[in-house]
């Protein structure tokens, strides 16, 4: 069409793009979209003229029919026209129309484009809106003409645009490689890719992203030397949350993004607030071992290099003389901001990396910095490996002699805090460590606490104080005892100390060491008591409260392991003085002794039992105000949100040990605790839920007993029913909301608790709420361990990384599958032949868990819930005949020991509950058994169990299916097995069954001419000469009754022939016992 226009066309363009004419510009679109080709080329005419003439009209026009047509079909072509509209004919950007336009519609296209790419379903008008945006925005940013460009492109009504991210490539290609852009606007571009690379949910797609990070990383290059350091910052930033949501991304390009980042990271004259972004993008890569496990481990040098840059951070400290002369034991007073970055990344590097690849390089690097002359650097090496020996346990154990002797080494150094810092490690050590390190280096490591006690210094005293706390094994005293004299007269002497650090941490001690020993520490009751009650006397109530309080815990730890008779001459004096300071704690709302005091009502609690009851009304208020603390309460702003939960536990646990140790006595209270403790099994920390859920059974054993003993005045059964209800659903409710693995499996486990104890009151009303759950635990589980596997299918996992999975988070769900197994066993148990509709309807879970893919946990878990109802409904139970019997056969002998012994056992309850169906596998039965009790590492530990319970199952078919076997050559062989030891209960019903058969003088068992009656004099030996409860009472002593008349009856040649096969120590003992003045067994 000629440019010059005629009148007429004139008219129509000022109709078509009039205020009042949108039926002729709805006209002109159709005529472009779907008329004929005649209408077509004038409605394109039209469009061009309107273009070159009133583009302002024109292009408002078709922003008004993109964003509000009703007609569905036009946005999208009004969308393709605004691409033409801008473009001129080389496709390029039509400068002339564009600066032909006002401010606010230039604005207004701006705004409309990005906006369309978010709802447009057409990928060929997206390609168009992507290239239409990259030429204008190449064009216009480097002038700041498109100001929120990178605002508006990421986030445009508040919702992230994703599916047409790829389609902008190029543009960010150019933006972040032309040297002729700003740094800001490369920074802008950089962050909008991070963010947008989030968005893409196809790794695919993502991969086409890759091209950009050179870029990324020289934008980040050229931030950091603009001596900008919020450039650089910001940079860092961006780059930082990419590696939190998407680590794989910077895999291909691994080595140059990770050593770009690391030279700014060991970058000393850099700006601090930079240096620890680089930190934490490295720390960030090595933690995300949900999303790239094993990744940075295969970088050359990266872990010795990052490692030695932390390390040297923690070289940030500085002797200040007021760290010399600090109250508190761990006052770091003189650690930098450097220092305290440096420690806390040693851990989470450490923690996530593991041992295999950290404690090498670790211990190669700390023994570099002990023998250096500078002290600096040998208090960083011990605080540095006191951080990273959780992490490095697994390694750091199997050479624990020789981190021993880098700490132990250092006590006798010439620097005060460097023989503090040796004593932390220790501390740290043992607790990481226990109880491998207290078993084995327990001399070399008391003898070196002993001789700090006598240091000079007093923060190295208090050090070595709290590392003995650290020391504690109540498993194993003896270890302690031999050591007792030394310490408890180390430690009198030091609570006289004028150092208030010193006489604290000597009271924690000999708490410590009290609890520890228990009972041994009785002989010295006498003689520590009095200091113990001489510096509550000398201790000002309100200048020196910590002092008090730690005093009383002390005593009240001495009192419990002296026991009630001892403490009782001191109870009152004691008492008067605990509730003295609790009646000022209450007042204060909080206070740092209050943990103290919890710990010593517990202990007193323990110690006097019952006799506890008269002060209950005087501490419960307090214990009640802890456990009812919240986080919001204005009262306790300034504490510490740690100290808060840390007391708000502590009185949990105080409350459940109450109601444990006085039992029916606690019934008063109880009404209040469970008010308190069923709103805390779903909020705040899992240690908190965690200790609620434990509470439960104890608190309803509690009323239960109350009302059996009629403490509960006017209370009936009913009462405990209603109360029995209410924890059950709450516990539900918490299992169903439950998001941490471990805290999940505890509330099943007392869920489980509960059940058993409500006994005759669980109705089956309950039932169907507890199955719902346990199918939905099962589905999360599973979901869980789904997840799981995945992992173990990404590019980097290795053989470390699988054992984390295994010892975390698969261990833990297998301790869940456990639980749910007991709490099926408790309703089968319960229920009987009534819960098996439900046992049905939950088959479909049950049975997939015997597969061999799954984990030995779960597959014993559903083995154990069969046997259970073969031995409680054995009629019932044959349904499931055809489909488990065969997997109990297989699974007899499975290479885990675990599904071995409880496959195993499950032989044996086929073999007595199924009898008539269980005749026609006996050989395969027996066969199986043969396997397990032939094997030539059957009585291996890891195997004992297996093979006690394979001897108990083949007792069980010489006693229930002698018909279809040869009883002379099977019950000579099963004889040859006996004793069993290592399952108790299998032991005692073998024993007994053996006892049986010789009081029925069994042919097949005695022998043609007694010849086996050697043996069972030797077994009957072991079994009564044992320390081990290997039998029954009753059976123990028919047993003795048993060889009486043995020895009775039978010829005097052939009982002297059997008592020369024992041993001469078991031949006196039994001949004693069965004298007629012997003592029986008891």
């Amino acid at each position: 069409m000629d440019t010059e226009s005629t009148e007429f066309q004139r008219a129509e363009m000022e109709e078509i793009l009039g205020t009042d004419s949108e039926e002729a510009f709805e006209t002109l679109i159709s005529d472009e979209m779907w008329n004929s080709e005649e209408k077509h080329l004038e409605a394109k005419s039209m469009f061009n003229l309107m273009k070159h003439k009133d583009p302002e009209s024109l292009a408002n026009n078709l922003i008004d029919f993109l964003c509000y047509s009703d007609n569905l079909d036009f946005p999208p072509r009004c969308a393709v026209l605004l691409c033409e509209f801008l473009s001129d004919r080389d496709d390029d950007i039509d400068w002339s129309t564009w600066g032909n336009l006002s401010e606010g519609t230039q604005s207004s296209i701006k705004y409309v484009l990005l906006s369309h790419m978010k709802i447009e379903e057409s990928q060929s008008v997206i390609i168009k809106l992507c290239d239409i945006v990259s030429k204008l925005a190449a064009s216009l940013l480097p002038d700041n003409n498109w100001p929120n460009f990178f605002f508006d492109l990421a986030v445009v009504g508040n919702e992230p645009i994703f599916r047409w991210v790829t389609n902008m490539h190029s543009l960010f290609l150019s933006l972040l490689n032309d040297d002729t852009f700003n740094i800001e606007l490369r920074m802008d571009a950089l962050s909008a890719v991070t963010s947008l690379i989030q968005f893409i949910p196809n790794s695919n797609e993502k991969q086409r992203f890759q091209d950009l990070l050179p870029g990324m990383m020289r934008t980040l290059t050229l931030a950091d030397a603009s001596s900008n350091g919020e450039a650089a910052r910001k940079t860092l930033e961006s780059l930082l949350e990419l590696a939190k949501y998407d680590p794989g991304f910077f895999r291909l390009q691994l080595v140059v993004v990770v050593g770009s980042i690391l030279e700014i990271a060991e970058e000393e004259k850099l700006e601090q607030g930079t240096r620890y972004l680089a930190i934490e993008f490295l720390i960030t890569l090595v933690e995300t071992r949900k999303r790239a496990p094993g990744m940075m481990k295969k970088l050359p040098l990266f872990i010795n290099r990052c490692f030695a840059m932390l390390l040297k951070l923690t070289l940030d400290t500085k002797d200040d003389p007021a760290w010399h002369t600090a109250e508190t034991v761990f006052d770091d007073t003189g650690a930098t901001i450097n220092y305290h970055v440096g420690m806390n990344c040693l851990k989470r590097f450490s923690a996530a990396l593991g041992g295999n690849s950290v404690a090498h390089i670790a211990i190669e690097q700390i023994s570099a910095y002990l023998a250096a002359p500078e002290w600096e650097k040998r208090h960083a090496a011990l605080i540095a490996l006191a951080h990273i020996a959780k992490g490095c346990l697994k390694v750091m154990i199997k050479n624990l002699e020789q981190v021993v002797d880098l700490v132990l080494n250092v006590l006798q150094d010439p620097h005060p805090r460097v023989r503090y810092a040796a004593c932390y490690a220790i501390g740290q050590l043992l607790a990481e460590f226990s109880p491998h390190l207290q078993e084995q280096f327990y001399n070399q490591v008391l003898l070196a606490l002993s001789a700090a006690l006598d240091d000079f210094h007093s923060r190295v005293q208090a050090c070595a104080m709290t590392a003995l706390v650290d020391f504690g094994v109540p498993d194993k005293p003896e270890t302690l005892i031999p050591y007792l004299d030394d310490f408890v007269n180390k430690l009198l002497v030091l609570i006289q100390n004028g150092k208030q650090i010193v006489q604290q941490e000597a009271l924690r001690a000999l708490a410590s060491i009290a609890e520890s020993v228990e009972g041994h520490f009785r002989t010295y009751y006498d003689t520590v008591m009095p200091h113990l009650k001489t510096v509550l006397r000398n201790t000002d109530l309100k200048s020196n409260l910590i002092l008090r309080a730690r005093a009383i815990k002390c005593i009240s730890s001495v009192g419990l392991a002296g026991g009630k008779e001892k403490f009782r001459d001191d109870e009152k004096q004691v008492m008067e003085e605990l509730m003295s300071l609790l009646g000022i704690l209450q007042m204060k709302a909080i206070d740092p002794v209050t943990y103290y005091m919890l710990s010593a009502c517990s202990n007193i609690c323990e110690c006097l039992e019952q006799e506890f009851l008269p002060y209950m009304n005087v501490v419960m208020p307090f214990c009640i105000q802890c456990a009812q603390l919240k986080l919001d309460n204005k009262s306790i702003e300034k504490v510490k949100k740690r100290d808060v939960l840390e007391v708000k536990t502590k009185a949990c646990n105080l409350l459940r040990n109450y109601a444990d140790i006085l039992k029916e006595d606690f019934y008063p209270w109880i009404s209040q605790v469970v008010s308190i403790f069923v709103p805390l099994l779903d909020i705040y920390t899992h240690e908190i839920r965690a200790s609620a859920a434990k509470t439960m059974p104890i608190l309803l054993r509690s009323a239960k007993l109350a009302v059996k003993k009629g403490i509960a005045k006017g209370e009936s059964e009913s009462s405990t029913k209603n109360l029995s209800d209410h924890i059950i659903q709450s516990l539900l409710y918490a299992i169903h909301t439950e998001y941490v693995t471990e805290t999940c499996a505890i509330m099943l486990d007392k869920l489980n608790d509960c059940l058993q104890i409500c006994g005759p009151l669980l109705s089956e009303s309950q039932v169907p709420s507890v199955v719902d759950e346990i199918k939905h635990v099962i589905t999360k589980s599973s979901d869980r361990k789904q997840e799981l596997t995945e992992r173990a299918k990404t590019e980097d996992f290795d053989a470390e990384e699988a054992e984390l999975l295994r010892e975390a988070e698969i261990k833990q769900e297998d301790v869940i599958f456990g639980n749910v197994g007991e709490i099926l066993c408790t309703f089968i148990k319960s229920f009987k032949t009534s819960f098996l509709p439900f046992l049905d309807e939950l088959s479909s879970y049950l049975l997939p868990m015997w597969a061999k893919e799954k984990t030995p946990r779960e597959r014993c878990t559903s083995i154990c819930i069969f046997d259970a109802l073969m031995e409680e409904c054995p009629e019932a139970a044959l349904k499931y005949y055809d489909v488990c019997l065969p997997l109990v056969l297989d699974a007899s002998n499975d290479e885990d020991p675990d599904v071995r012994q409880a496959a195993l056992y499950g032989l044996g309850i086929w073999a007595e509950y199924g009898r008539t169906s269980f005749k026609h596998i006996v050989e395969e039965a027996l066969s199986s058994i043969n396997v397990v009790i032939m094997h030539k590492n059957s009585l291996k530990l890891e195997n004992v169990c297996a093979y006690d319970n394979a001897v108990s199952a083949l007792g069980k078919i010489c006693q229930f299916h002698g018909e279809s076997i040869d009883l002379a050559q099977i019950i000579p062989a099963w004889l040859n097995c006996l004793p069993i030891k290592a399952d108790l209960d299998d032991a005692k019903h073998v024993h007994e069954l053996l006892c049986s058969m010789v009081e029925r003088s069994d042919k097949e068992l005695l022998g043609p001419n007694y010849e086996y009656l050697p043996k069972v004099i030797s077994v009957f030996a072991e079994v009564l000469c044992s320390e081990k409860e290997l039998a029954t009472e009753e059976t123990a002593n028919r047993m003795i009754d048993a060889l009486r008349h043995l020895q009775q009856t039978l010829p005097i040649v052939t009982m002297e022939s059997a008592w020369s096969y024992i041993l001469p120590r078991e031949e006196m003992e039994l001949k004693s016992i069965m004298s007629p003045d012997g003592i029986e067994i008891q």
